[in-house]
């Protein structure tokens, strides 16, 4: 019989990759040979030695195959089994959980004088007192569940009537309470006329392998739900900006023309792939008064709940704009907005108005990075006036600044990340790097494209936007 393992024993330590290998080569090579022993052995017999050694080819196969699909869970990770799912053993019928190994009995039902005969082990599988007498065929389905029963029967009628050998599982209520899984292989016994005389069989506790095979499988099915979901939430998020944001891969078409109007390019700089998109957002919109208004933002957080809240918020930045709200109110309106919101978030923004007949630049931030501004071949950013992260605070205020800009002027306004590694000054210096390329471009277009090659356009932690704005000559 199959020993349990030993209570005291110290716990091996785990195997690397390579060694689970080897160990799951050896396996299904001894599982060959064990086969190949099993189909030279005699198929019939009445001798009790024979039919117990044939037995234990059975179920020698059987253990190899369950310890091969361990082995296997080993090695891919299996995931552990839940809190609470250990069960003690009770009276001693029940390996360790876990274990590969399981307490096998065997039984022996005669028909002749409906007698049975069971070993020692069955008694402790299947919950019963030693001094009791054995369960006859009858009296057999008493211990399974109704549901289980006839599968039983069918199994046992198979055996007795068609000679059919029983390979199956049937789950028993020990007398304890506790539900046990049964795997009972057996055959039937004929007499020298050829009829059945008996019935032999092994039975073997297997309740701690389903529980692992069921938490496994169970394991799976919710993550492969898990990553349909969050599949499904990427596409949306994804939907959700491609269908607000401005196409960003092409100058951006504004309808001013002539000096002093701007010429506007953006991109998307999405993040590694499997990385759920955030909040970041670019604009660019000729308003009705003349003006142009560019905005780059920022929202924490990922999916479609931020894809959403970008949604809302670009939209209400446009909204206002074109009602003639000007850049400082407005991010004091968009502060409460997002404080007034069923799922707070917190952001940051930059908003310009820039008017083409003056050439001035009127523009407010919340807690985000200023414009860049490239004249003459060098570059700065400008000052900033004061403004707290959106969300912060209620009643927040928000300062103001303006600048005049002069023709061949590039702003660069831009989200964190655009510099791989870097974030705050040393994002910025190395940014302003750029100016002699800048300097040398003709186009806003141009000098996306240069900030592209410098910095790459995929494979960040996170996504961001860069949008160039040049004003023409």
């Amino acid at each position: 019989m199959p020993s349990h393992v030993s209570a005291g024993r110290p716990a091996a330590q785990p195997p690397g990759r390579g060694s689970v290998e080897a160990l799951i080569s050896q396996t299904r090579r001894l599982k060959g040979d064990v086969d190949a022993v099993r189909r030279d052995t005699r198929s019939s017999g009445s001798d009790s030695e024979e039919r117990w050694q044939r037995a234990l080819y059975d179920l020698a196969l059987h253990q190899l195959n369950d310890l091969d699909e361990h082995l296997a869970q080993l090695r891919d990770g299996p995931a552990p089994l839940p809190a609470g799912a250990e069960t003690a053993p009770a009276g001693g019928g029940a390996p360790a959980p876990g274990s590969l190994l399981s307490r096998v009995g065997s039984a022996e039902w005669n028909l002749l004088t409906d007698e049975a005969s069971w070993s020692g082990e069955l008694f402790q599988i299947l919950g019963r007192d030693p001094a009791a007498s054995a369960l006859t065929l009858d009296e057999l389905p008493t211990l399974v569940l109704d549901e289980d029963r006839p599968r039983l029967t069918a199994m046992v009628t198979d055996c007795l009537v068609d000679a059919k050998p029983i390979d199956g599982e049937f789950r028993v209520l020990r007398p304890d309470g506790n539900v046990r899984t049964v795997h009972m292989m057996g055959e039937p016994v004929l007499d020298g006329d050829g009829g059945t005389a008996s019935m032999w069989a092994v039975l073997r506790d297997v309740s701690e392998l389903r529980l692992s095979q069921r938490t496994v499988r169970d394991t799976r099915d919710t993550m492969q739900r898990h990553r349909r979901r969050a599949e499904t939430e990427q596409r949306l998020a994804v939907e959700f900006q491609e269908a607000v944001l401005p196409p960003g891969h092409d100058a951006l078409r504004l309808p001013g023309r002539g000096p002093g109007t701007l010429d506007v390019a953006a991109r998307h700089l999405p993040a590694a792939a499997g990385t759920l998109l955030g909040g970041d957002w670019y604009d660019a919109l000729e308003l009705s008064d003349g003006d142009t208004l560019l905005s780059v933002g920022d929202l924490t957080g990922h999916g479609v709940a931020v894809a959403s809240a970008m949604t809302m918020l670009l939209g209400a930045v446009r909204g206002m704009a074109m009602a003639g709200t000007r850049p400082g109110q407005l991010m004091s309106l968009l502060n409460q907005l997002l404080d007034a919101t069923v799922q707070p978030a917190l952001g940051s923004a930059v908003c310009c108005r820039y008017r083409p007949a003056t050439r001035t630049l009127t523009w407010a931030q919340a807690g985000h990075p200023a414009p860049l501004l490239f004249r003459g071949g060098t570059g700065r950013a400008l000052s900033a006036p004061d403004g707290v992260l959106l969300g912060v605070t209620s009643g927040a205020g928000y300062g103001q600044a303006e600048v005049t800009l002069e023709p061949g002027d590039l702003l660069l306004l831009h989200t964190d990340g655009v510099v791989p590694g870097h974030s705050g000054a040393d994002s910025l210096d190395v940014l302003l790097g750029l100016a002699p390329r800048f300097g040398a471009a003709r186009t806003a277009q141009d000098c996306v494209r240069a900030v592209v090659d410098e910095f790459g356009e995929s494979g960040r932690a996170d996504e961001a936007c860069v949008l160039v704005a040049k004003v023409s000559e």
